[in-house]
């Protein structure tokens, strides 16, 4: 297992490398001057160039990221010139917020989508199998805004059980923290069950055509036990993957719900920082979430190999 996960961390430095230069090129690319955008109407062109140089934005493209490369080393991800705030302190008072939403909508899609699959796997071919999967596939044809539009007008204006929009930290009043946060859950969390139910109804399907099944079948074991003991096991390595993929497109989906709902979290924090041009936000944050989205990848990678250690023995 410690030679598995050294091979993967050595896999993980090249890639880590390739974000950074990436998320650098993006915000390095963008037209416009930098220091135009930070000097407004008091640019001068005596100015200007005091500032480029200041910033080194005067320098080699190759120059400024190796220099930019050596301060995100040491934690140093730049301060925004519009708020002084650096972006690790922006970052951290938001990721709690985008952290909960994310984690609240894949429970809603793993709670939603799993149960359905088992179902759907044990009784394939039947009526609700087909209602069931007919309406997955719906389900991915409807844009996240409009899930949300359409929950708010139901839950929020119509039977007023819940709030449209607001936040209050869980730490002060639990409750109605989850009051709040349970609508752009929801609506995430709708996104994700159709690719979740798929998936896990593909694999056990095949999985409960397996010989093993058949023997313990025969040797008189509960259809139960066989579903979630022997059956749903081996049918979770390729929702692993899905699981791990959908926390990228949670964050993507985070930017539109946080928006719609006036959460204060780190897709707001992103689209701010479009507004306002503030390059040094946008350039962090878009590294902070690059990098999550790959460390993710390999915390999934380690569980393929918990889950089936033929992979970690390299025989699978």
């Amino acid at each position: 297992m410690l030679g598995f996960v050294a091979r993967r961390l050595t896999y993980l430095v090249p890639v880590l490398l390739a974000v950074s230069l990436l998320t650098f090129l993006i915000a390095s690319l963008l037209p416009g001057d930098l220091a135009y955008v930070i000097l407004g109407d008091q640019a001068t062109p005596d100015k200007v160039e005091a500032l480029r140089h200041d910033m080194g934005l005067d320098q080699p493209l190759l120059i400024r990221y190796v220099g930019w490369l050596g301060h995100i080393l040491q934690g140093d991800f730049g301060r925004s010139f519009r708020t002084g705030q650096t972006v690790l302190q922006a970052v951290a008072e938001r990721l709690p917020v985008s952290f909960e939403l994310m984690i609240l909508a894949e429970l809603a899609g793993l709670l939603i989508g799993v149960p359905l699959a088992i179902v759907c796997a044990a009784r394939s071919g039947g009526a609700f199998d087909r209602f069931v999967t007919s309406s997955a596939f719906g389900m991915l044809s409807v844009p996240t805004f409009l899930s949300a539009i359409l929950l708010i007008y139901l839950f929020a204006v119509e039977l007023r059980l819940l709030p449209a929009t607001g936040y209050v930290p869980f730490a002060e009043d639990p409750l109605g923290n989850l009051r709040f946060m349970a609508l752009p859950a929801l609506t995430l969390g709708f996104a994700e069950w159709p690719g979740i139910m798929r998936v896990l109804r593909s694999d056990m399907i095949a999985t409960l055509q397996e010989d093993f099944i058949a023997l313990a079948r025969a040797k008189g074991l509960k259809p139960s036990r066989i579903l979630f003991v022997h059956a749903l096991k081996p049918s979770s390595l390729t929702l692993v993957t899905v699981t791990g993929i959908n926390i990228g497109r949670l964050m993507g989906g985070a930017v539109i719900v946080e928006s719609i709902f006036a959460l204060p979290g780190i897709g707001r924090l992103l689209v701010g920082a479009i507004y306002t041009r503030d390059l040094v936000i946008l350039q962090g944050v878009v590294l902070l979430v690059a990098t999550g989205f790959v460390i993710m990848n390999f915390i999934v990678d380690m569980l393929y190999a918990v889950l089936d250690p033929r992979i970690r023995h390299g025989h699978a």
